[in-house]
């Protein structure tokens, strides 16, 4: 599940004109975000209060398994590296 600073109506919208099948929470409060360090806080940035691309895998009791965050949003993550975290998560959470 992915996260936004943008507001749910316009995550509705998009989701509906992209016919997406990712569901995205909205933090357009901004409080969940800075709490897991996936949100500029340095208030002389120029993207002060920006979302951060970050990846976090969250098990099933709120355990946080893996987390990056990305120095720049357009950096992604190879997908052999999110799926390689995901089986680690699994694995450590069957011990």
């Amino acid at each position: 599940m992915g996260v936004s600073t943008d507001h749910f109506k316009a995550l509705a919208a998009w989701e509906k004109e992209q016919g997406a099948k990712q569901r995205l929470l909205s933090d357009f409060p901004r409080k969940m975000l800075p709490a897991y360090g996936a949100m500029e806080m340095n208030e002389a940035s120029p993207v002060y209060r920006y979302a951060k691309r970050a990846y976090f895998i969250i098990d099933k009791t709120g355990t946080v398994k893996y987390v990056k965050v990305m120095d720049s949003p357009l950096n992604l993550l190879e997908p052999a590296e999110v799926l390689a975290a995901v089986k680690a998560a699994n694995l450590s959470s069957m011990k």
